[in-house]
């Protein structure tokens, strides 16, 4: 099934690649939104920082959504979504390969994100194991939850509106972990910043298995 799962994930890298839908659309998108939080909050570069965890991960939740919509578009198209349902593939390889490409994708733009809030916001980037293992549990989580929900509005024809109504709501939880963790690897917080990147990874571990289980039934319905 990893062969599977790995043939998928390049399908849809190697479309993003070719398109650069996530380089000039999504990127540039999630950094004008950090742009217009530091000019909203200008001059006062303390309450940037202390605001900066929490502003860094609305701008990846609502940039994720707009990946999200990209990569459930990929099958939309030319009868793609029919043609993966009768190719023998396994639904939990389909599932896995497509979220790992999703993730991806989003990694490199927390990478380029996490760079832009510490520029802007002049945030202390300190406990770097902390806010690594925070971004990798969040990202599983969003990808995991985007491509299901993505498969779950599939042939609708409000499936763009309806998108982030349904997602955003489920990766609240997520919001909330994250940021407290990143407080915490900022310095805001020195206590308990493990305690919500576990709760993040748990999440994350949901979503997944979720997935896993009701994707070939998302497809085929």
């Amino acid at each position: 099934m990893w062969r599977d799962v790995v043939l998928v994930a390049e399908r849809d890298l190697r479309i993003e690649l070719r398109s650069r839908v996530a380089t000039n659309q999504v990127a540039p998108f999630a950094l004008l939104v950090l742009i217009l939080f530091a000019f909203a909050l200008d001059p006062d570069t303390g309450v940037l920082r202390t605001a900066a965890p929490g502003l860094y991960w609305v701008v990846v939740l609502f940039s994720g959504v707009l990946a999200v919509a990209r990569s459930g578009s990929l099958d939309d198209t030319d009868g793609i979504r029919d043609a993966l349902r009768l190719s023998g593939l396994p639904p939990a390889a389909l599932f896995l390969g497509k979220a790992l490409a999703l993730a991806a994708q989003l990694l490199a733009l927390e990478l380029v994100l996490i760079g832009a809030v510490a520029v802007l916001y002049d945030a202390p980037l300190a406990g770097f194991p902390l806010l690594v293992a925070t971004c990798l549990a969040a990202t599983v989580a969003v990808a995991a939850t985007g491509v299901l929900y993505s498969a779950l509005v599939a042939g609708l024809r409000v499936r763009d509106t309806l998108l982030p109504l349904l997602l955003l709501p489920v990766l609240a939880p997520v919001l909330i972990g994250a940021t407290k963790a990143f407080e915490a690897a900022f310095g805001a917080e020195h206590i308990g910043g493990w305690d919500w990147c576990g709760l993040v990874v748990l999440f994350a571990v949901v979503y997944l298995a979720a997935g896993h289980r009701v994707y070939g039934a998302l497809m085929e319905g």
